[in-house]
Order: structure tokens, then sequence, then C-alpha cells
């Protein structure tokens, strides 16, 4: 297993004519990338996961005054409200703004998924979201909601669709009975759980990977082997970790509720990690998940 995820990591990268591998360029937080369909979506972005009701809605204001254009929440996080209310007061206005939100696993299936939708919407207070994703590949019901976002997609009250904790297998499935891929998967990601073969597939497809708990909730911040890493470039293990999986092309969703760690997070570009960091950041993994694993889902 071991190997294959080295071979796999191997090829990862972006390729220029020459074969050579690239990085994505990275000049600021304002940075975005264009998801399948034409849709900006920034790189960096704020999670707010585990944020309280006004947590979220400070952070989300810390966060936007603070250059972040992104902000990721779900139904589940029972804080929707509390991001809307933190992007209307935030001063940077809602075009600038990229929203995404969840559908939860008690809501798949056409209509549930409708409704679901429709209720996050005004918990959010939006007419419009940037991104739905359906937030776990439950079984059973993964095409016919998969053929619900899609709807709501095609009715533009959400700019782009995808999954969240999706496997190769389940993407695969969704991908066969509708011949649409979806714009993102958000799922764990970081140097401790480096799924490379989904990165490779997802690159293969046009499947742009967002990573969720990049700083693994804070379990490997003070791993020696890390803080050396961090040590040799000057920087923080937070933002070693950030870096690492914006040099692999993947968009990245740290959550805080502190301010001084919303700034720290996004002080990820005016530094870069050399070839030598980044194959030592790979060979960290060691298939730690610090939530749950989508691996056994049929």
């Amino acid at each position: 297993m071991k190997n294959d995820k080295a071979t796999s990591a191997q090829k990862l990268g972006s390729e220029s004519e020459s074969g050579t591998p690239t990085r994505p360029a990275l000049s600021g937080v304002d940075d975005v990338v264009m998801l399948a369909g034409g849709v900006a979506m920034p790189r960096l972005g704020l999670g707010v996961w585990k944020c309280d009701e006004n947590e979220a809605r400070d952070a989300v204001i810390s966060a936007l005054r603070g250059g972040y254009r992104m902000i990721d929440t779900a139904y589940v996080y029972d804080n929707e409200r509390e991001v809307g209310a933190g992007i209307a007061q935030s001063g940077v206005p809602r075009s600038s703004v990229f929203v995404t939100t969840k559908l939860w696993t008690t809501d798949h299936g056409r209509d549930q998924a409708l409704s679901a939708f429709d209720e996050s919407l005004a918990n959010l207070g939006l007419e419009q979201v940037d991104q739905y994703l359906s937030h776990f590949p439950v079984t059973g019901k993964r095409v016919e909601t998969w053929k619900a976002l899609l709807e709501l997609q095609k009715s533009g009250r959400t700019r782009s669709v995808g999954v969240s904790n999706y496997t190769i297998r389940h993407l695969q499935e969704i991908m066969d009975a509708t011949g649409v891929a979806p714009a993102v998967n958000q799922v764990e990601f970081h140097p401790y759980l480096f799924q490379a073969e989904l990165l490779e597939f997802c690159r293969a497809h046009k499947i742009q990977l967002v990573a969720y708990s990049p700083l693994t909730h804070g379990l490997k911040l003070k791993a020696p082997e890390l803080v050396e890493v961090a040590r040799s470039v000057k920087r923080t293990p937070a933002q070693v970790l950030i870096r690492w999986a914006l040099q692999h092309g993947v968009v990245v969703i740290p959550k805080s509720s502190r301010e001084a760690r919303i700034r720290e997070n996004a002080a990820v570009y005016d530094f870069e990690l050399g070839d030598v960091a980044m194959a030592t950041l790979n060979g960290f993994d060691e298939e730690l998940r610090t939530c749950w694993d989508p691996s056994e889902t049929p």
C-alpha cells in the first residue's frame, strides 16, 4: 500500500508541455482556481465547523475584513444564520464572497435535498450560494441526491455543486450514472493523511480537491518532524501544513475562531516549500483521520 502511495505521489503535480511538474502560481489570499464550468473559487477560505453562534459570526467578520473571500459552512454545523450575519456585517460586498454550505445525511433524496437547500438558503439570508455539497456518500441515495444538486445548479440558486467525503468509488458511481463530475470533492487532507491516489483521480477528472481539517485538529502541530520543517523555513507548523496543501493544488479551508490565528493561516504567500521539504512532508502519511472515514461506506 505504501509503495502504491509513493508511486501516486510521484505522478502528482500539473505538468508543463515539456512534462516537467509545475506548481500553481500563488500570489496572495485572493488567488482563485477555475472550477470545471468556469466558476472561480478562492484557493484559501475559512472553515467554521464547531464554531458556536458568536464565534462563527465574529470569525467570518475577521476573516473577510482580513482579506479572505471564501466561507465554508454546513447545515449540520448549526451556524448558517451566524455565517450569513457575519457576511452582512463585514462590509465586504456579497458579490465578492464565495459561500459554500452542505446537505446533511438525513436529507438525501430529491425532495428532501431540495427542501433542505431552501432551508439553508433561508438560514444564510441569501438568494444564492456559490457552492452546495453533498456532505457524505449516503448509501443507496447518492445518485438521486446528485441529480437533485444538478437540478439546483441548473436553477441558478447555486453556482456550482460538488461532494464531500467521497472516495474514488463513490465519485465513479455518480459520474457513471449522470455523466457529470462534481466540481469539487472536499475531504480531510494533510501530510498525515496524504490521499495521493484520490488527488490524482480528481485531477484526471477535473474535480477540485478541497482540504478540510488541514491542521489535523492541532494533533500534529507539535510533532517534532513537522516542527523541524517549520523551523527550516522560519514559519509556524500551521503555515507549513497550509502551504503544503496549496502547493499540491488543493483548496484549503482551515478553521479558526481566533483573529490572530485567522491572520496567521493566511500568511502563507511569502515563502515556498522546496522540493526536499515537500518530499519530506509527503512522507509523513500515517493514514491519520481526525474526522470520519468514508472508505467503508457501501
